[in-house]
């Protein structure tokens, strides 16, 4: 958490997220929007720790499993990794706000 600072500046995961470098660039021209590969306006530790961590946390979480493998069904394993991270940084950052430990839940069968 060193190297975000304070949690608390960031008013959603969105904004988190994207300070992780785990969105992809968007440019806009004439009213057109164009969404590019990941950003490069971003914390690259933050990133690769992020993304590293996204390879192993399915084998250990099973709802993190699951949103990997509905990512990978839809054919591309980068993409899965990094649905994954992008969890995680939501993970991290109720955890922070909660002040509490980390608590898998059971999925609940609809």
């Amino acid at each position: 958490m060193l190297e975000i600072g304070d949690p608390s500046r960031f008013h959603s995961s969105r904004e988190a997220i994207s300070y992780c470098g785990l969105c992809s660039a968007q440019r806009e021209s004439a009213g057109k929007e164009q969404r590019g590969p990941l950003s490069k306006k971003r914390n690259k530790h933050l990133q690769t720790i992020l993304i590293e961590a996204a390879e192993l946390a399915p084998r250990w979480n099973a709802q993190l499993a699951e949103l990997h493998e509905k990512e990978l069904a839809k054919g591309n394993r980068n993409r899965a990794t990094l649905a994954v991270a992008r969890k995680l940084v939501e993970y991290l950052l109720a955890v922070d706000r909660r002040g509490t430990a980390f608590e898998e839940r059971q999925s609940q069968v609809a």
